[in-house]
């Protein structure tokens, strides 16, 4: 199925949810700090503790998006308050849960997750397809030529075809919480992308401008 890096310091709930997962078919590796997740291999998606013992758990996950921006997370928390989950989804997480939390809804979630990052394999949208798993673009059958930025780009909107991000959470996504310049430069590759892509942004055919809001991708 999917090789999982789950982060987590409490031995009853690794344990737990290890040997759950691993039933499910996945590949799991459990780590206990923060340092120790940081020392494997990128995964296929991670489901992480806020409460380490080493550092906090948006710290490794901003710390892993920068080995793979379209690293699709989940993150644990036993803090239930609005505030918590809201800081949680703006630093990057895909989704958020409460402790304690149903294995099967973890499962489906993490399944939802799985789905909408493509690690599934290949996704066509009339003359273009997106291969996720290798990160190959081509349009109309023909290889495109994008520089890494506008991969991950491209990649991020069209996970999830319909949600419209903000300009900031793409920042965030695609380069990452220490960068220093403005939303504007969401803009510019938008229209680099679209350029490369023959999209209109009158009529367009992969990514429409939600005024106010972002930008999503059409599918």
């Amino acid at each position: 199925m999917a090789r999982i890096l789950l982060v987590e310091d409490d031995p009853q709930i690794g344990q737990l949810v290890r040997g759950f997962l691993e039933r499910e078919g996945h590949q799991v590796v459990w780590a206990r700090t923060g340092r120790e997740a940081l020392e494997n291999d990128p995964p296929d998606l991670v489901v992480l503790d806020r409460g380490l013992p080493d550092m906090e758990g948006l710290e490794v996950l901003k710390a892993l998006r920068e080995l793979d921006p379209l690293l699709p997370a989940l993150v644990l928390t036993g803090r239930s308050d609005e505030e918590s989950r809201v800081e949680g989804l703006l630093s990057g997480a895909d989704d958020y849960l409460g402790k304690p939390f149903s294995l099967k809804e973890l499962s489906a979630r993490i399944q939802a997750l799985l789905r909408r990052a493509g690690k599934e394999g290949a996704r066509r949208y009339g003359p273009l397809e997106l291969d996720f798993s290798r990160g190959e673009v081509r349009l109309l059958g023909e290889p495109l030529r994008l520089s890494p930025t506008e991969r991950a780009l491209l990649f991020t909107l069209a996970a999830t075809p319909g949600r419209v991000y903000s300009r900031e959470g793409l920042l965030q996504r695609v380069w990452g919480l220490e960068f220093e310049g403005n939303d504007r430069v969401v803009d510019a590759y938008v229209r680099l992308l679209r350029k490369k892509l023959g999209d209109d942004p009158r009529s367009p055919r992969f990514i429409e401008t939600v005024v106010g809001l972002g930008y999503r991708f059409l599918g």
